[in-house]
């Protein structure tokens, strides 16, 4: 950021301000008290304007990082809300039990198609591994974009029957829940017979 750095050019300048109060060195005479009290003099009002000006150009700096955080954060927020609309739309409600069964039989692949019987055009779905698709089943998964049939070609030809990328994930993602079985438990029948 730009801030972050005029603030370090301002540190900087302030040490540069700075009159050197080192050690003598040999060689070089030792500057008298009226000499140091003159350059101190010059330099403070330098130095503290420096000051002054990097903690000005620090706290522009620590805005800027909040407001960056800020919206990252509600990017982040957005991006997630956006992803959990996509899902939900995308897998919308559970699959049935015959809806798995159909999508997972025309993973093999399948056709559609219109025969006429006694004059009525019947639509119906025929599979590769033969297992049996009801119109309504298709007509579902075809409504809810996990299967989609090629319409470039006629429906009395047979139109190739796809899963989509959509169906592959609801096959990985939701398994139908097994059909609950109930025993019936029958009573003993009382034995028929003779009274002792």
């Amino acid at each position: 950021m730009v801030a972050s750095s005029l603030a370090g050019n301002d540190l900087a300048n302030a040490l540069f301000a700075n009159p050197y109060e080192g050690a003598q060195l040999p060689g070089y005479p030792a500057d008298d008290e009226a000499v140091r009290t003159v350059r101190h003099t010059e330099a403070i009002p330098r130095m503290t304007e420096h000051l002054g000006d990097a903690a000005h150009q620090l706290d522009l700096s620590a805005t800027g990082c909040h407001y960056l955080a800020h919206g990252i954060t509600e990017d982040l927020t957005s991006m997630q809300d956006h992803q959990a609309a996509s899902a939900q739309q995308t897998t919308g409600p559970a699959l049935t039990a015959a809806q798995y069964d159909a999508l997972m039989s025309l993973l093999g692949g399948g056709r559609l198609y219109e025969s006429s019987q006694r004059g009525l055009g019947v639509t119906r779905v025929a599979t590769d591994d033969g297992t049996r698709v009801s119109i309504a089943t298709y007509r579902a998964l075809a409504k809810r974009g996990l299967v989609a049939a090629d319409t470039s070609t006629s429906l009395y030809h047979g139109q190739k029957i796809t899963v989509t990328e959509d169906g592959h994930r609801a096959l990985t993602q939701q398994r139908p829940r097994p059909a609950l079985t109930t025993t019936a438990a029958t009573a003993p029948k009382a034995a028929v017979g003779r009274t002792p």
